[in-house]
């Protein structure tokens, strides 16, 4: 009997704690807790094995749907630093992902309430392990992109972090790619992301931004510069011609992005300029 699989048993006696099962050469103790069905002497009984909180083989009528050479999204519950992750697979032990599989920063692993597409592995003492699918795993059974999915908005889970940036699977099945530079902060693995197809590659996979589109972007400057601009009293010693390092210290965008965006507030007739600096329409200059 091997840890990680799902096998049929013949129950032969009851315990306190619950009934030993056979399969006419070990015997492995389905405990009360593991219990789901009714179970009479004798029955042939369909269960999974795993290792106990000590280390012993236990049986338990929970089947889950990650097994060995099984994979299936799993939901992380728990994290251990210098240890790992732990997964949720249906039993009443939670299973560990070793850091030795993690990313090498902590900041990247998967969080609480993330999900990971996974199978169970077992290691030199027989102890089971989870393991998130590689790459190849993911694209074995995806679907391919056609032009129609250009622009379109896109949700999918991080599977895979690299320098470069993040492998991703989206909702339909697609295999997508984040580059480093069409995000603003790099996504963990097993995070869920909301983006948008910037580009279909000939071999069906898609790349994605979870940047702002333009115009989106301008918005958010205009709200964050207007903001600031209130909450000095309507004034700002900041205009159209400040120095470009002086606007990423106090607002941390280009030039560029600065000027789009007080140049929206212009045309809106929220804000004017005088002699280098700005103001809120309807408040009075000191």
């Amino acid at each position: 009997m091997e840890a990680g699989t799902t096998v049929q048993l013949k129950v032969v006696r009851e315990a306190p704690f619950g009934y030993f099962l056979s399969d006419g050469e070990e015997d492995v103790l389905l405990h009360h807790l593991e219990i789901n069905d009714s179970i009479e002497l004798d029955q042939e009984i369909e269960v999974f094995l795993y290792q106990d909180h000590q280390g012993r083989l236990s049986a338990s009528q929970t089947i889950p749907s990650i097994q060995v050479g099984k994979y299936d999204w799993v939901e992380v519950v728990g994290m251990k630093e210098g240890l790992g992750i732990f997964i949720n697979i249906g039993l009443k032990k939670d299973i560990l992902i070793s850091l030795d599989d993690l990313p090498d920063s902590m900041h990247l692993w998967p969080r609480e309430g993330d999900k990971l597409f996974c199978t169970l592995i077992k290691n030199n003492k027989d102890r089971l392990f989870g393991l998130p699918a590689t790459d190849e795993v993911m694209r074995a059974n995806v679907k391919e992109a056609d032009n129609s999915y250009l622009n379109r908005s896109i949700n999918g889970r991080v599977f895979r972090v690299l320098l470069a940036g993040s492998s991703v699977i989206t909702d339909e099945g697609l295999i997508g790619f984040i580059h480093e530079s069409e995000r603003e902060e790099e996504p963990r693995l097993g995070a869920e992301i909301n983006g948008r197809v910037i580009d279909v590659k000939t071999d069906g996979t898609i790349n994605i931004s979870l940047l702002p589109r333009t115009h989106e972007r301008i918005d958010q400057d205009a709200m964050q510069i207007f903001d600031y601009l209130l909450g000095r009293n309507g004034s700002m010693p900041y205009s159209d011609k400040s120095q470009p390092e002086d606007i990423k210290k106090r607002f941390n965008m280009s030039k560029g992005s600065f000027k789009r965006a007080l140049g929206k507030l212009l045309k809106e007739g929220k804000v004017y300029q005088e002699h280098g600096w700005t103001y809120a329409k309807d408040h009075n200059k000191e």
